[in-house]
């Protein structure tokens, strides 16, 4: 049996109102999708289906852990995901994605799939850079400085910076005349 069709909901039967559902992912899940991005991981998905006339709104609340390889060590860590999305199914004549948040999906439509939805809101909740958490904060530092000095200050510069023992410099004669074309 295909583990993806536990995702599946039949939307013909439902009443116009609101409908909650839940789901647990496992490395089942992951396998089935068929991509590299996530092989293992156990997640949550509470989804508040409401439905009227003319739209399903689908918001998820999604929690749990992926196992992800580290891109500095390549050791394999567990990343945690928190999101919450929204999703809009119009109804139409033919089925079409709108944009990220809206599709179109046919009347006639009597059952929809959320797998795919679910993995594309776990794949926008990971880290673009994926770092074990014990070089984070290492990582975090860097980012601030380079070499032990600041990589960028804005405003009048400190008493602290060591620039300060030499005078004024000359101003470069090209950004002078560029200076004197815009006081024009």
């Amino acid at each position: 049996m295909n583990p993806l069709r536990a995702y599946d909901i039949n939307i013909a039967g439902l009443d116009n109102k609101r409908h909650e559902y839940d789901f647990e992912s496992g490395d089942a899940f992951f396998a089935a999708l068929d991509q590299s991005l996530i092989e293992k991981g156990n997640v949550r998905t509470h989804l508040v289906l409401d439905k009227s006339e003319t739209m399903i709104r689908l918001e998820f609340h999604i929690s749990g852990v992926v196992e992800q390889t580290c891109d500095r060590s390549l050791d394999l860590y567990d990343e945690p995901i928190e999101t919450q999305q929204m999703m809009l199914l119009k109804f139409g004549d033919h089925n079409e994605e709108l944009s990220d948040e809206i599709e179109l999906i046919e009347r006639n439509t009597s059952t929809i799939n959320v797998a795919r939805y679910i993995f594309e809101f776990i794949g926008l909740a990971l880290p673009m850079k994926r770092l074990h958490p014990r070089f984070r904060d290492e990582d975090d530092e860097q980012d601030d400085e380079v070499n032990g000095k600041l990589v960028y200050q804005s405003g009048t510069p400190s008493d602290d910076d060591d620039d300060t023992d030499t005078p004024n410099e000359a101003i470069d004669p090209r950004w002078e005349a560029l200076r004197k074309l815009n006081n024009n």
